[in-house]
């Protein structure tokens, strides 16, 4: 196994086959981007005889990865999306299966984030988010990620699961416990610990609130909602098929939105010039997002297995192959996107990202995290001149999320 280098010279001039990008600290670092550059440029079908999980293929340009993700019949998702050793204990969930299983259990949580929805969620989140930017404090310095980020994201999933409020902090937490490990995110938390905090404590709360909110009428958000639909209403029936939904539910509305706030937040301070023709024409605020989102990539990757020998790019993959698809990479990729590694705000195909994913397993929250985004830039804009990165960033050490940890600010007004 190529070992870590100690600078990009040592990785850029090792033999392409010894390349393995899924390395956590690559993306801690910020090494990802040329290590994937490469890829596209000598390899864009690259095979790694080492990885967490063992050998897979990665996939880097654009129209490769869009070409797999709608492709379910060769490239099958039932299989755990995350590279990662994530030990014996991988919960089964929707966004890890095909159709038919995807498509009744997706369609049973859909209505929480409908279009229909947007409306009532704005004018609330809105209301939400003006409570929380008047109680930052300007000139002094705070951590933008637990004040503005973290809160924000975990006050819209507690409206969404309908979540006690007063306990709405443990959302992020199991989103966080989801994704960490002993090598890699925001906890250094062993799989035995994972499983326990997850099962003991994860699991049980959210059966009270399944007895609850099946024993009463049908509302709209997520519980109530899979209680309810014939196609769901038995889920409890396997607790981990309904703790692996639960998963993907809380991680998928927490860290895209998440990292992407703190993302537009650092990006811009790494463009500053962005910044000011964002100020001098604020209806460029929704192309805006759509170009963070890109930028940032807040979720690398995602897995897919093939389901039957295929030969695809002139590569021969053979039944049982892991295949990531990584989003990061076809983000950047130079023959889609100009000048890729830079923030521009008025980048006329931003929405052409792929950070959100294609076909059937498309992020079915992507509208919301989209308004989300908006509504805070909105918001931002009446009230700083200036919003100034004072310090590092903490990056979370994962080739999943692309997260940050902290990151200290200082507002102007």
């Amino acid at each position: 196994m190529l070992q870590p280098a100690a600078d990009l010279s040592d990785l850029m001039a090792a033999p392409i086959a010894d390349l393995d990008v899924s390395r956590g600290e690559y993306f801690q670092s910020g090494l990802h981007h040329a290590l994937f550059k490469r890829l596209r440029a000598e390899d864009p079908v690259h095979y790694s005889k080492t990885g967490p999980s063992g050998p897979y293929w990665s996939v880097t340009r654009h129209e490769d990865i869009v070409a797999i993700d709608t492709n379910h019949e060769d490239f099958s998702s039932n299989r755990d999306i995350v590279i990662g050793d994530q030990g014996d204990f991988a919960p089964p969930m929707f966004i890890a299966k095909d159709p038919p299983v995807h498509d009744v259990q997706r369609k049973a949580a859909m209505p929480a984030v409908a279009p229909t929805r947007l409306a009532d969620l704005e004018a609330l989140m809105r209301a939400r988010l003006v409570a929380i930017l008047d109680g930052l404090p300007v000139g002094e310095p705070f951590d933008w990620v637990d004040k503005v980020s973290i809160e924000l994201t975990t006050q819209m999933l507690a409206t969404l699961f309908d979540f006690p409020w007063e306990d709405r902090r443990l959302l992020p937490y199991w989103s966080d416990v989801t994704t960490s490990s002993e090598l890699v995110g925001n906890y250094d938390m062993s799989m035995e610990e994972r499983h326990r905090v997850l099962s003991e404590e994860c699991l049980p709360y959210f059966a009270r609130l399944w007895a609850e909110r099946a024993a009463a009428p049908p509302k709209f958000d997520f519980i109530s909602l899979l209680a309810h639909d014939p196609g769901t209403a038995d889920m409890m029936k396997d607790p981990m098929e309904f703790l692996g939904n639960l998963m993907l539910l809380i991680v998928g509305g927490n860290d895209t939105t998440r990292n992407s706030i703190s993302g537009g937040v650092f990006a811009l301070n790494q463009y500053p010039d962005e910044f000011e023709k964002l100020k001098r024409d604020p209806s460029l605020i929704p192309n805006m997002v759509s170009e963070v989102i890109r930028w940032q990539t807040p979720l690398a990757h995602m897995r897919r297995t093939a389901a039957r020998d295929v030969e695809f790019k002139g590569r021969k993959i053979a039944k049982g192959d892991r295949v990531v698809m990584w989003y990061v990479s076809g983000n950047r990729d130079e023959a889609v996107f100009d000048d890729p590694d830079r923030l521009i705000i008025d980048r006329p195909n931003a929405r052409r990202h792929v950070a959100f994913g294609f076909g059937i397993h498309r992020c079915m929250g992507n509208r919301v995290a989209e308004m989300q985004l908006r509504i805070l830039w909105e918001e931002l804009l009446k009230r700083y001149s200036r919003i100034e990165v004072v310090g590092p960033p903490k990056i979370v050490q994962s080739n999943f999320v692309l997260g940050y940890q902290s990151m200290p600010v200082r507002l102007h007004a």
